[in-house]
């Protein structure tokens, strides 16, 4: 079975309509579908990734519910006004609790600091890339 990837293909991690949600949510983030510009519909992206248009539907109403995206009666679905502030600060939230939240614990065990992870940090963030 296809399923949608973090690249833009597809895997099995997650139900097909929350990938395309996901999708579209890192277009209107990484500034590819700005505010007010217009969503690809329903067809374009069922032909794209090869899927049901129900599924994609389900995806793109998802963020409607969430008011990311817009209905216009007649002409398609729109990036709503304040989307993008919207979805980074939904994502700065999931990623303090994903990745943050784990550091401070192991921090505190270890009796490390703000400071001594400030400087981890900076540490890491000089390092050369590996690969």
């Amino acid at each position: 079975m296809n399923r949608l990837s973090s690249t833009g293909g597809i895997d099995d991690s997650s139900p097909l309509f929350l990938q395309i949600a996901e999708q579209v949510e890192d277009s209107i983030v990484d500034g590819s579908l700005a505010e007010d510009a217009q969503a690809p519909s329903t067809n374009e992206l069922a032909a794209f990734y090869r899927i049901n248009p129900a599924t994609a539907a389900k995806g793109l109403n998802l963020l409607v519910d969430k008011g990311v995206l817009e209905k216009r009666r007649g002409i398609g679905m729109f990036v709503t006004k304040g989307a993008r502030a919207a979805l980074l600060a939904e994502r700065r939230a999931a990623f303090a609790t994903r990745f943050l939240d784990p550091v401070v614990t192991e921090a505190t065990r270890l009796g490390l600091s703000i400071e001594d992870l400030a400087a981890l940090l900076a540490e890491r963030t000089r390092k050369e890339p590996t690969a």
